[in-house]
Protein backbone atom coordinates (compact mmCIF):
# COMPACT_ATOMS: atom_id res chain seq x y z
CA UNK A 1 0.00 0.00 0.00
CA UNK A 2 1.57 3.64 -1.20
CA UNK A 3 0.66 6.30 1.40
CA UNK A 4 0.63 10.47 0.46
CA UNK A 5 -0.02 13.69 1.31
CA UNK A 6 -3.89 13.40 -0.28
CA UNK A 7 -4.05 16.97 -0.23
CA UNK A 8 -0.25 18.58 -1.01
CA UNK A 9 0.77 15.60 -3.68
CA UNK A 10 4.25 15.50 -3.78
CA UNK A 11 6.69 17.07 -6.49
CA UNK A 12 9.25 15.37 -8.55
CA UNK A 13 11.95 14.40 -6.23
CA UNK A 14 15.03 16.98 -6.37
CA UNK A 15 18.97 15.85 -5.50
CA UNK A 16 22.03 18.22 -4.77
CA UNK A 17 24.97 16.34 -5.12
CA UNK A 18 27.87 16.60 -2.75
CA UNK A 19 29.57 19.64 -3.65
CA UNK A 20 32.95 19.76 -4.72
CA UNK A 21 35.95 20.36 -2.72
CA UNK A 22 33.59 18.94 0.26
CA UNK A 23 35.57 15.81 0.58
CA UNK A 24 38.69 17.76 0.75
CA UNK A 25 37.33 19.81 3.75
CA UNK A 26 37.38 16.58 5.89
CA UNK A 27 40.65 16.64 7.64
CA UNK A 28 40.80 14.30 10.40
CA UNK A 29 42.52 11.02 9.36
CA UNK A 30 41.17 8.09 11.02
CA UNK A 31 44.28 6.06 10.44
CA UNK A 32 46.63 8.58 12.41
CA UNK A 33 48.04 6.70 15.52
CA UNK A 34 47.73 8.87 18.63
CA UNK A 35 50.12 8.90 21.49
CA UNK A 36 49.41 6.31 24.04
CA UNK A 37 47.75 7.27 27.61
CA UNK A 38 49.49 7.44 30.41
CA UNK A 39 48.83 4.88 32.88
CA UNK A 40 50.53 6.85 35.66
CA UNK A 41 48.74 10.28 36.72
CA UNK A 42 51.65 12.08 37.56
CA UNK A 43 53.61 11.42 34.29
CA UNK A 44 50.15 12.40 32.77
CA UNK A 45 49.68 15.81 34.18
CA UNK A 46 54.16 16.46 33.37
CA UNK A 47 53.31 15.53 30.10
CA UNK A 48 50.78 18.09 29.92
CA UNK A 49 52.82 20.68 31.55
CA UNK A 50 55.48 20.44 29.44
CA UNK A 51 53.73 20.24 26.17
CA UNK A 52 51.89 22.97 27.09
CA UNK A 53 54.81 25.16 28.28
CA UNK A 54 56.57 24.78 25.05
CA UNK A 55 53.84 25.25 23.12
CA UNK A 56 53.94 29.11 24.39
CA UNK A 57 57.63 29.39 23.92
CA UNK A 58 58.82 30.02 27.39
CA UNK A 59 60.93 28.42 29.60
CA UNK A 60 60.67 26.81 33.03
CA UNK A 61 62.20 30.09 34.47
CA UNK A 62 59.73 31.72 32.69
CA UNK A 63 56.61 29.85 33.77
CA UNK A 64 58.32 29.89 37.29
CA UNK A 65 57.91 33.74 37.47
CA UNK A 66 54.14 33.33 36.26
CA UNK A 67 53.26 30.89 39.21
CA UNK A 68 55.01 31.67 42.05
CA UNK A 69 56.24 27.72 41.99
CA UNK A 70 60.06 27.02 42.30
CA UNK A 71 62.00 25.73 39.37
CA UNK A 72 62.88 22.41 41.26
CA UNK A 73 58.79 21.90 41.84
CA UNK A 74 58.59 22.95 38.12
CA UNK A 75 61.28 20.24 37.38
CA UNK A 76 59.60 17.82 39.51
CA UNK A 77 56.06 18.43 38.10
CA UNK A 78 56.93 17.74 34.56
CA UNK A 79 58.93 14.68 35.21
CA UNK A 80 56.03 13.36 36.86
CA UNK A 81 58.16 12.54 40.10
CA UNK A 82 55.53 14.59 42.15
CA UNK A 83 51.76 15.29 42.85
CA UNK A 84 50.82 18.45 42.19
CA UNK A 85 48.17 20.03 44.82
CA UNK A 86 45.03 21.69 43.49
CA UNK A 87 46.44 24.98 44.02
CA UNK A 88 49.27 24.34 42.29
CA UNK A 89 47.07 23.35 39.10
CA UNK A 90 44.73 25.87 39.22
CA UNK A 91 47.86 28.61 39.04
CA UNK A 92 50.03 26.19 36.00
CA UNK A 93 45.76 26.31 34.51
CA UNK A 94 46.07 30.41 34.44
CA UNK A 95 49.45 30.89 33.47
CA UNK A 96 49.30 28.41 30.96
CA UNK A 97 46.07 29.58 29.49
CA UNK A 98 44.27 26.26 29.41
CA UNK A 99 41.60 24.46 31.54
CA UNK A 100 42.25 22.09 34.50
CA UNK A 101 40.97 19.22 32.96
CA UNK A 102 43.60 19.46 30.14
CA UNK A 103 46.40 18.05 32.58
CA UNK A 104 44.67 14.81 32.61
CA UNK A 105 43.54 13.99 29.12
CA UNK A 106 46.74 11.53 28.55
CA UNK A 107 45.76 9.73 31.83
CA UNK A 108 44.64 6.09 30.52
CA UNK A 109 40.86 6.06 31.29
CA UNK A 110 38.02 3.74 29.64
CA UNK A 111 37.01 4.13 26.24
CA UNK A 112 33.51 2.11 26.12
CA UNK A 113 31.61 0.40 23.23
CA UNK A 114 28.39 -0.86 22.96
CA UNK A 115 27.36 -4.19 20.77
CA UNK A 116 23.94 -5.19 19.81
CA UNK A 117 23.17 -8.39 18.06
CA UNK A 118 21.14 -8.23 15.30
CA UNK A 119 17.23 -7.72 16.28
CA UNK A 120 18.44 -6.70 20.08
CA UNK A 121 17.78 -2.93 19.91
CA UNK A 122 15.55 -1.09 22.21
CA UNK A 123 12.35 -0.13 21.01
CA UNK A 124 11.76 3.11 22.13
CA UNK A 125 8.52 5.43 21.60
CA UNK A 126 9.11 8.82 19.95
CA UNK A 127 7.40 11.77 18.05
CA UNK A 128 6.78 9.94 14.85
CA UNK A 129 5.62 6.26 16.22
CA UNK A 130 2.05 7.93 16.93
CA UNK A 131 2.63 7.95 12.67
CA UNK A 132 3.41 4.11 12.95
CA UNK A 133 7.19 4.38 12.45
CA UNK A 134 9.02 1.78 14.71
CA UNK A 135 12.34 3.28 16.10
CA UNK A 136 14.73 0.47 17.36
CA UNK A 137 18.10 2.21 19.32
CA UNK A 138 21.09 0.32 18.24
CA UNK A 139 23.45 1.94 21.32
CA UNK A 140 24.15 4.55 23.33
CA UNK A 141 27.05 6.13 25.31
CA UNK A 142 26.41 8.83 28.00
CA UNK A 143 28.74 11.04 28.77
CA UNK A 144 31.15 10.24 25.98
CA UNK A 145 34.81 12.34 25.56
CA UNK A 146 34.04 13.67 21.99
CA UNK A 147 31.28 16.34 23.27
CA UNK A 148 28.38 14.89 21.05
CA UNK A 149 25.60 12.69 21.50
CA UNK A 150 24.65 10.25 19.04
CA UNK A 151 21.63 8.16 18.28
CA UNK A 152 21.55 5.49 15.98
CA UNK A 153 18.11 4.35 15.17
CA UNK A 154 16.71 1.84 13.22
CA UNK A 155 13.23 2.80 11.64
CA UNK A 156 11.10 0.38 10.34
CA UNK A 157 7.55 1.74 7.84
CA UNK A 158 5.28 -0.80 7.22
CA UNK A 159 1.55 -0.84 6.11
CA UNK A 160 0.33 0.61 9.43
CA UNK A 161 3.07 3.69 9.12
CA UNK A 162 2.02 6.81 7.86
CA UNK A 163 4.04 9.69 5.82
CA UNK A 164 5.47 12.42 7.81
CA UNK A 165 7.74 14.84 6.73
CA UNK A 166 7.53 17.50 9.76
CA UNK A 167 10.51 16.23 12.30
CA UNK A 168 12.40 19.00 13.55
CA UNK A 169 15.27 18.80 16.31
CA UNK A 170 18.41 20.16 16.74
CA UNK A 171 22.02 18.05 15.61
CA UNK A 172 22.53 16.85 12.20
CA UNK A 173 21.10 13.25 10.82
CA UNK A 174 22.32 10.80 8.35
CA UNK A 175 20.16 7.99 6.90
CA UNK A 176 21.11 5.19 5.14
CA UNK A 177 18.19 3.52 2.95
CA UNK A 178 18.67 -0.66 3.55
CA UNK A 179 15.40 -1.34 2.29
CA UNK A 180 12.33 -0.36 -0.02
CA UNK A 181 11.77 2.93 -1.35
CA UNK A 182 10.59 6.30 0.07
CA UNK A 183 10.35 10.12 -1.15
CA UNK A 184 12.10 11.94 1.86
CA UNK A 185 11.80 15.68 2.47
CA UNK A 186 14.47 18.37 3.68
CA UNK A 187 13.26 21.39 3.63
CA UNK A 188 11.69 21.99 0.40
CA UNK A 189 13.85 19.30 -1.31
CA UNK A 190 12.63 16.08 -2.13
CA UNK A 191 14.40 12.71 -2.37
CA UNK A 192 13.70 9.07 -4.15
CA UNK A 193 15.51 7.04 -1.73
CA UNK A 194 16.18 3.15 -2.35
CA UNK A 195 18.88 0.64 -0.87
CA UNK A 196 21.99 2.16 -0.71
CA UNK A 197 21.51 5.87 -0.94
CA UNK A 198 22.51 8.09 1.80
CA UNK A 199 21.42 11.57 3.35
CA UNK A 200 23.33 13.92 5.57
CA UNK A 201 21.25 16.95 6.32
CA UNK A 202 20.79 19.67 9.10
CA UNK A 203 18.22 18.06 11.36
CA UNK A 204 17.10 21.86 12.22
CA UNK A 205 15.05 22.07 8.92
CA UNK A 206 11.49 20.40 8.77
CA UNK A 207 12.32 16.93 7.36
CA UNK A 208 10.66 12.82 7.39
CA UNK A 209 9.21 10.60 4.92
CA UNK A 210 7.03 12.30 2.39
CA UNK A 211 5.55 9.33 0.03
CA UNK A 212 6.16 5.34 1.09
CA UNK A 213 6.57 4.02 -2.76
CA UNK A 214 8.34 0.29 -1.49
CA UNK A 215 7.52 -1.53 1.41
CA UNK A 216 8.38 -2.51 4.14
CA UNK A 217 11.08 0.33 4.13
CA UNK A 218 13.85 0.16 6.39
CA UNK A 219 16.88 2.81 7.13
CA UNK A 220 19.63 3.70 9.32
CA UNK A 221 19.04 6.95 11.15
CA UNK A 222 22.21 8.48 13.13
CA UNK A 223 21.41 11.65 14.94
CA UNK A 224 23.99 14.07 16.10
CA UNK A 225 24.00 17.00 18.66
CA UNK A 226 26.17 18.42 21.56
CA UNK A 227 26.14 17.29 24.67
CA UNK A 228 24.46 19.99 27.05
CA UNK A 229 27.23 21.89 28.47
CA UNK A 230 29.87 21.82 25.92
CA UNK A 231 31.20 25.07 23.73
CA UNK A 232 28.99 23.65 20.61
CA UNK A 233 25.67 23.84 23.16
Amino acid sequence: MKKTLEENPAPEPTERPVPKGAVQALRQDPHAVREPKENNLELAIGHEVRAFRKKLGITVSDLASATGISLGMLSKIENGNISPSLTTLQALSRALGVPLTAFFRRFEDERRAVFVKSGEGVELERRGTRAGHQYNLLGHIDGNTSGVTVEPYLITLTEESDVFPTFQHAGMEFLHMLEGEVVYRHGSHLFQMQPGDSLFFDADAPHGPEQLVTLPCRYLSIICYPQPGTAAD
